[in-house]
């Protein structure tokens, strides 16, 4: 095997390995010695681990480690399994090339997308959970846009005719919300924020002006500073899926634009997919045992009758 790819050799050893990583991405290759494509697939996984750096790349035998195998839902090889600050945030499952390498992209996030190192132990920048066909912003320049805002790597989002902005963001799956970065500068970046979690449509700006918000910021210069996290009422901010933003004036107090350079979340996804998988490895279990057991019964019944002699 070529690359930087880390074998796991044992149950005991996959969580410390997940626990290591950090923040970075975590792709974990679980495969069968006795599986084909598996051995097919191995050369190129360990291509991927020299070509992307700051990505962790583990190797798990399935039957060495059948207790990870089966809390993981593995139940297919080769399985891939992506986790980021100790979570499964996606999977693929067959020996596909170019999906694997697709995935890595995507969830390796932070060296494409522009988001930065500012971080909390057991929380992540949750820059590449962000769905950017879900975005949309009333009020953006069109010089301006929302996208700028959404990325450190130059631009910035800037209000239109007055000092306020509607940003809805949607999250790619659930999110639980620690904190908010909110990149400005100090002269005409927000004072007032209104923030308002999961809401099953978009609001207009009197909307947001008359409904009772999640949470509302009254932001100094200080806040906006770069690297700078904004508290959020963390509980209650545990299952969030959407959110959305209204700066409601800016810190000129005057209806001159307000300009925002980077936001972003820093927060943990949900685990939505572990109990569902491990229901799924049970159900296949007791019919594999099931199905073996009416293979028993059958073989029982062909052989004494074989063995049957009826009586003279």
């Amino acid at each position: 095997m070529t690359g930087t790819v880390r074998v796991v050799g044992d149950d005991a050893q996959f969580q410390p390995e997940l626990a290591n990583a950090g923040t970075k991405l975590v792709v974990v290759d679980f495969f069968a010695t006795w599986c084909g494509p598996c051995h097919r697939i191995a050369p190129f996984f360990g291509q991927l681990s020299l070509k992307y750096t700051s990505v962790v790349f583990l190797k798990v035998d399935v039957d060495q480690c059948q207790e990870t195998a089966q809390s993981q839902g593995v139940t297919a090889m080769p399985t891939f399994l992506f986790y980021k600050n100790k979570e499964k945030v996606d999977e693929l499952r067959g020996a596909d090339q170019n999906a694997l390498e697709e995935k890595i992209k995507q969830w390796k996030g932070g060296d494409e997308e522009g988001s930065d190192d500012v971080a909390v132990k057991g929380h992540m920048d949750l820059s590449s959970f962000i769905n950017k066909a879900g975005c949309e912003c009333l009020n953006e320049s069109d010089e301006h846009t929302f996208s700028h805002g959404l990325t450190t790597k130059g631009g910035y989002l800037e209000s239109d005719c007055d000092e306020q902005l509607l940003m809805s963001l949607e999250f790619t799956q659930q999110m639980k919300l620690h904190s908010l970065k909110l990149y400005a500068p100090e002269e005409n970046g927000p004072k007032t924020v209104k923030i308002f979690q999961n809401l099953p449509r978009a609001l207009d700006f009197d909307q947001a002006e008359s409904m009772e918000p999640v949470q509302t910021l009254e932001l100094t210069p200080a806040d906006l500073k770069e690297g700078t996290l904004i508290s959020l009422r963390y509980v209650k901010f545990q299952n969030v899926r959407n959110v959305t933003i209204f700066v409601k004036n800016n810190q000129s107090g005057t209806d001159n634009p307000t300009q925002i350079d980077y936001i972003g979340f820093v927060g943990t996804p949900v685990d939505t997919t572990n109990m569902s998988d491990f229901k799924r490895y049970e159900a296949w279990e007791k019919g594999f045992y099931r199905n073996m057991s009416s293979v028993i019964t059958f073989q029982m019944c062909f052989y004494y009758c074989i063995d049957f002699k009826p009586a003279d």
